[in-house]
């Protein structure tokens, strides 16, 4: 029954590093309107990251203008993501940063790792 459902996995998107909370990453996803296709990217902190199978994902959130947030969550087999780049690392001790959510401005930049 297993070998069933693997078989029913999608495929691994090669596109996408290794992530961890805490990363700033830069997401290029594919958009269709009608029959055009375009890149567009979203640049935020990865805040989440959930393992399991096909359903693994990952949140990004980032701040809009005038201060308000924005998350968006990417399904790590996804073939619509393009590329993530990840721009830098943090320094986090936690797995999920959900007190990001309630922080402003400079209280909410993460001290970047070193070495």
């Amino acid at each position: 029954m297993s070998d069933l459902l693997k078989a029913l996995d999608a495929p691994v998107n090669e596109n996408i590093p290794e992530l961890r909370a805490g990363d700033d990453v830069s997401v290029h996803l594919r958009i269709r309107e009608g029959e055009r296709e375009r890149v567009q990217e979203f640049r935020g902190t990865v805040i989440r990251i959930r393992k399991g199978g096909n359903n693994a994902n990952f949140t990004v959130r980032r701040i809009a203008s005038h201060g308000i947030g924005v998350e968006r969550t990417f399904l790590l087999r996804s073939p619509r993501i393009d590329k993530v780049e990840v721009v830098r690392h943090a320094h986090v001790r936690r797995a999920q940063l959900y007190y990001l959510r309630d922080r402003k401005g400079k209280r909410a930049r993460l001290p970047e790792k070193r070495g």
